[in-house]
């Protein structure tokens, strides 16, 4: 799974439109749309944010291999 494919699996489990989950994520909705679509990826230290922020939600991603 991808980081962008992680993002989409966060956002509808917590069942929260693009920009609402930017708001959650103190990031522009710009920034979380790009990240979704697989156009950009973040800096690795806000990576470790955004995986914490899911790990706090009790979101849970498909095994990687």
């Amino acid at each position: 799974m991808s980081f962008s494919e992680d993002v989409k699996t966060a956002r509808t489990q917590l069942k929260l439109s693009q920009m609402a989950f930017a708001k959650e994520l103190n990031i522009c909705f710009s920034s979380l749309n790009r990240w979704e679509n697989g156009k950009t990826t973040p800096h690795p230290l806000v990576k470790e944010v955004f995986y914490s922020y899911c790990k706090r939600k009790g979101v849970k991603f498909e095994e990687r291999k």
